[in-house]
């Protein structure tokens, strides 16, 4: 199994939204995914609450079968119109896949 888990921070303002209303839209994008991408088993996505120096607005965990399915993930169309508006909406991304 491969656990992904991603952070970003979010700029103040995209696509005509304030940080927190992108936030909410980024969870709800996430989780939508849930059971529409092959090998996904496990999809959760949190708003931090914190909201210190060193955190980050919203975390993505999520857990694939293998390798193949979170490769395959990288180039899913739903995947990818996710991403899309993370990207414009992001200033800052974190990352770590590791395998268990």
């Amino acid at each position: 199994m491969i656990k992904h888990i991603v952070m970003w921070r979010l700029k103040d303002r995209a696509h005509g939204n304030d940080r927190q209303t992108n936030c909410a839209l980024i969870k709800a994008m996430l989780e939508a995914l849930r059971g529409r991408i092959t090998g996904m088993t496990a999809v959760e996505a949190g708003i931090d609450i914190s909201r210190t120096d060193s955190s980050y607005d919203v975390v993505l965990y999520s857990e694939f079968a293998d390798r193949e399915s979170l490769d395959a993930y990288q180039g899913n169309p739903e995947h990818l119109a996710v991403k899309s508006f993370i990207v414009e909406a992001s200033a800052e991304r974190r990352i770590v896949d590791y395998e268990v």
